[in-house]
């Protein structure tokens, strides 16, 4: 009969472990359950970041943009000071000369009715004539206005016409003072000045033109004597239009939505200004990765100024549609093209910096084409540093290059300049600007730098003469 074997004291330590084991187990499984709920959720946490950061820079770019035109806008178009030395040149465009100088000829035409005075003085068998005899009157009209056009008085006179319309106009939209009031239903640029000086310059002409002398004064201001249109009219000896040689700018009708629209405005530019350092620190503060996110400042830059570009040839298609093709259209497609000229400056500026900011920030990025470029150009510089150390060299060993560099450092950095700046001026753009600013430093260093200590000669070449002693010998 066999006696039963009694458990020894090992089985209950192999059971003990093996719940160990088990509870360490769900002890790992539990840890990586929640480090992997940790890595979700910093996942999701990063990918909100960057969106929110996509979204934030995209609007630091459309609100830049916005705020720049704004300031534009508020510096040239409500600003009368600025608006006057902006179309002050334009008479002296080839296309707005000729769009004015036609439009003046026309009106000082229409009145006079020029072929039925030449009908009335030419013999009834000459009447045939009078059609050519009108038609080289009217040339030479349009080349005399076009000449007048073109001198200081004129331009005195212009300026003042611009002024005097602008200040109306700013005052009335920006409700400034409530007693302005708006003659008649629009806000005209009244030309009735140079219409005077035409009028006397073709007197002086054309004396028979008139059959009479005509008393009218000289003007040599925008501003607009009392009486002026009376005493045109009286000295032609026709009945004027009340609109005579004025060109009409505002509306009445349209001044109420323009006000508005100019209330506003001047409060978002306000809001617009503000909006842009605000929303590109929590731009930077929110992105996972700031030179992505400055890369993508740049892109929205230069897509943003695209958009703008279009927009604004859109008004000016929109604006040139509106007037029939021909010499006025060419006229106001040259003045637009010059008022415009800020801001397209403005738009070129801020295009290259969206271009250069979004390239640098490609260079310094992780990807296999920056990193290929930078070694290139760590190996680039290092091979020409190495070329300039040799170079220096050997004009440090040369008694005559260094002290001449350091006679001559003054001249050589005034020739620098002058150069500098003829290459600024004929290039004249800010990106050009920027790397001739840039050359010029580094030239004005290295020449520093060589010309240090060419004054003495330097230690260990000094001459070779044995000094005289000096005292008694030893």
């Amino acid at each position: 009969m066999s006696q039963e074997q009694a458990p020894g004291p090992a089985e209950p330590a192999r059971t003990g472990a093996a719940d160990e084991v088990q509870r360490l187990r769900a002890e790992v499984a539990e840890l990586r359950d929640r480090v992997g709920t940790q890595r979700r959720r910093r996942a999701r946490l990063l990918r909100v970041r960057a969106m929110l950061a996509a979204v934030l820079i995209a609007l630091v770019a459309v609100v830049g943009v916005a705020s720049v035109v704004g300031l534009w806008g508020s510096r040239t178009a409500l600003n009368t000071d600025r608006w006057v030395a902006a179309v002050g040149p334009l008479p002296q465009d080839p296309d707005v000369n000729k769009a004015v100088s036609t439009y003046l000829t026309g009106q000082i035409f229409d009145q006079l009715d020029v072929r039925k005075r030449l009908s009335e003085a030419l013999p009834p068998r000459a009447d045939f004539l009078a059609g050519p005899l009108t038609g080289a009157v009217h040339d030479s009209v349009g080349r005399t206005v076009s000449k007048l056009m073109a001198t200081d008085q004129f331009t005195a006179l212009w300026e003042g016409a611009n002024r005097v319309a602008h200040d109306r106009i700013v005052t009335v939209l920006e409700k400034r003072n409530a007693n302005v009031q708006v003659q008649g239903d629009t806000v005209t640029l009244n030309l009735l000045p140079m219409v005077n000086n035409v009028l006397k310059s073709l007197e002086a002409q054309l004396p028979s033109l008139f059959g009479k002398k005509l008393d009218l004064p000289t003007l040599t201001s925008g501003e607009l004597p009392p009486g002026l249109h009376d005493r045109i009219e009286k000295a032609l000896g026709v009945t004027l239009p009340a609109d005579f040689a004025q060109i009409r700018l505002y509306n009445r009708h349209d001044l109420g939505q323009l006000q508005q629209m100019v209330l506003a405005f001047k409060r978002a530019l306000v809001a617009l200004l503000i909006a842009v350092p605000v929303l590109l620190a929590l731009a930077l503060w929110a992105a996972p990765d700031r030179r992505r996110t400055l890369l993508q400042l740049g892109v929205w830059l230069v897509v943003t100024v695209t958009v703008l570009r279009a927009v604004l040839r859109a008004v000016r298609g929109q604006l040139l549609g509106q007037v029939p093709p021909g010499v006025y259209r060419d006229g106001l497609q040259a003045a637009l093209w010059t008022v415009f000229t800020t801001l397209r400056d403005l738009g070129d500026l801020l295009l290259w910096l969206g271009i250069a900011l979004a390239v640098l920030m490609y260079l310094i990025g992780p990807g296999r084409l920056p990193v290929a470029l930078r070694r290139r150009t760590a190996q680039g510089a290092l091979a020409a540093g190495q070329f300039a150390a040799r170079a220096g060299s050997r004009i440090a060993k040369e008694r005559t290059v260094r002290p001449w560099l350091a006679r001559h450092a003054d001249v050589l950095r005034v020739a620098g300049a002058v150069v500098a700046v003829l290459v600024a001026l004929l290039l004249s753009t800010w990106p050009a600007l920027f790397v001739v600013g840039a050359l010029l430093a580094a030239y004005e260093i290295a020449l520093t730098l060589l010309a240090r200590g060419g004054g003495s000669p330097p230690a260990g070449e000094a001459d070779g003469k044995t000094p005289a002693k000096t005292g008694a010998s030893g």
